[in-house]
């Protein structure tokens, strides 16, 4: 068991981007699966799709790269952790690195990338940021 499997996740993502790997496994939760939709809506990641091939569940992702074979995410990192919760109001989410960061931000009405909480004047708990 995992005390934090948002930041599993994201360890697994980084690892697969590193080591090249064509697609990574990760076990399946609905607030992981949210977290691969953005970063797919977002061109992070190629595609993802849940498998049933074992008794539990499984996401599988597929990394995307440039034509030179150049891993699209740069960087991933956990922000808020469970011994250290970042929360932000609507008025203190700002852009990072000229808008090149995303930021996934867990609000009262789902998760969002930190453009679309800036759009509707949401606050809440920064999860993670790639670029």
């Amino acid at each position: 068991m995992h005390s934090d499997p948002i930041a599993d996740l994201l360890t697994r993502i980084r690892n697969g981007v590193h080591a090249k790997a064509v697609s990574v496994e990760v076990p399946h939760s609905k607030i992981k699966e949210e977290i691969v939709k953005i970063l797919a809506l977002e061109g992070f990641v190629d595609t993802y799709e849940v498998t049933t091939e074992t008794k539990f569940p499984s996401l599988r992702i597929t990394m995307r790269y440039d034509s030179h074979r150049r891993p699209l995410i740069h960087k991933i990192n956990r922000v808020s952790k469970p011994g250290l919760r970042v929360y932000r109001g609507s008025s203190e989410i700002r852009p990072k690195r000229s808008g090149l960061t995303t930021q996934i931000i867990s609000t009262s009405a789902g998760l969002m990338t930190d453009r679309e909480a800036r759009k509707k004047n949401m606050g809440g708990e920064v999860l993670c940021e790639v670029y």
